[in-house]
């Protein structure tokens, strides 16, 4: 793959994050602040996303794979997609607001696993070259949050058109990537199967894989105050910039990648896993008793904990899936893990956490959030305890450990 090529990918992976990081780290803030929607009505807008995560495998196996380019499929989801989101941000009602912000997350969500299909079918040694190239996602959430938080728009519905826009301009951009067909015929299997199939279903039979999947589906429900509540909760707090200072977890997720083999030959899986959720815990503690004052200290070490929150948790998870997984069945069993943490997990903690805020709240734009962040901390913690006792990873071998971590980093 030469280097214009992998500019190419590039700008596709950027464009790609910069929009989902554009609208959806501020959007309950403008929700609570501006429009005065409940906590519960907050939680579960945000919590659209995982609806079309839930969607996204069925979506990418039954249809995408069979029938269409993927350059052209991109286009039309991303072009439809911005217009949606720009109608989404001209609503005042919950109701007209939820229904068109579902609609574009159904449009969405498919996108990333597309992205990276289109990307991968272009590489000629996708475990060295797609990590440089993925890379640039993160990169673009992190120079939306810094553009936002530098404009002063986050209580505004700005962010939602500006996103839009790059929506719709990513879609004309994907007309000229190259071109994709699908590689499987519409004749082949179809149903559930094919997207999930039987034997991938059947890992969860054993029970190490039983209790990871258990343990990723739970605490994906305490998760999902961070991604939903943090903006609006720094921003209440009297925190300058907020949106922009939440860039810092990006960019320690991007260094604690690199620290990931080094502490796979030390821990293993179990406490690779059980440091992401003990980080957790901290973080949710850490934001209870930090204040914009003496203890900002306490907000940023929370922030900057995302690095070991995602990484060693949900990174870890995937090369643990991709060495207990054949080859074959490795796609499969991703998608089955990711439709339920990113789905059906974070659809749960939507309604818990919005639930949460609205009981604590006193308003629209005042609330509790030392009592809202101590309900996911405990919860964590029950879920560490509860995978600290039931987990065992019988396998054996620190270089075959440290190769699977340093063949997913890379890809």
């Amino acid at each position: 793959m030469n280097g214009m090529m992998r500019g190419r990918l590039g700008l596709m992976m950027f464009l790609e994050y910069f929009i989902w990081g554009g609208w959806y780290v501020t959007f309950t803030t403008w929700l609570s602040h501006t429009l005065h929607f409940s906590g519960t009505e907050a939680g579960v807008a945000a919590g659209a996303t995982t609806i079309g995560a839930m969607v996204s495998p069925f979506f990418v196996g039954l249809i995408a794979d069979r029938f269409f380019a993927t350059q052209k499929l991109l286009a039309a989801l991303h072009i439809v997609g911005g217009v949606v989101l720009y109608l989404a941000s001209r609503q005042t009602g919950f109701t007209p607001l939820y229904s068109l912000v579902l609609l574009y997350c159904l449009c969405y969500m498919p996108t990333m696993a597309l992205t990276n299909s289109l990307a991968f079918r272009q590489m000629t040694d996708p475990q060295t070259q797609f990590g440089p190239i993925r890379v640039m996602g993160t990169a673009g959430w992190i120079v939306a949050g810094l553009a936002i938080g530098y404009m002063k728009i986050a209580e505004t519905e700005m962010p939602m058109q500006i996103a839009a826009a790059c929506s719709v301009l990513m879609g004309f951009y994907c007309l000229t990537l190259p071109h994709t067909p699908p590689l499987r015929h519409a004749e082949g299997q179809t149903g559930l199967a094919s997207v999930f199939p039987l034997e991938a279903v059947k890992l969860l039979g054993e029970r190490s894989m039983a209790v990871f999947a258990i343990a990723s589906f739970l605490i994906c429900i305490p998760l999902q105050f961070y991604y939903a509540f943090t903006n609006q909760f720094l921003t209440e707090a009297g925190v300058t910039n907020a949106t922009g200072k939440m860039t810092g977890g990006q960019i320690s997720e991007l260094l604690c990648m690199l620290l990931i083999p080094w502490f796979f030959r030390r821990w293993g899986v179990k406490y690779m896993l059980v440091a992401g959720m003990l980080a957790w815990v901290l973080r949710y503690a850490l934001f209870a008793f930090g204040d914009p004052g003496p203890r900002m200290w306490m907000l940023w070490l929370g922030i900057v904990l995302h690095g070991i929150c995602y990484d060693f948790f949900f990174v870890t998870g995937q090369i643990y899936i991709d060495r207990k997984a054949r080859p074959e069945l490795r796609a499969a069993a991703q998608g089955l893990i990711t439709f339920l943490t990113y789905g059906a997990g974070m659809f749960v903690g939507s309604w818990i956490s919005g639930t949460v805020v609205e009981h604590y709240s006193a308003s629209s734009s005042v609330h509790d959030w030392r009592s809202i962040w101590l309900v996911p901390a405990v919860g964590a913690a029950g879920i560490l305890v509860l995978f600290l006792i039931t987990f065992t990873d019988r396998s054996k071998g620190a270089a075959r450990d440290t190769e699977f971590a340093t063949k997913t980093l890379s890809s």
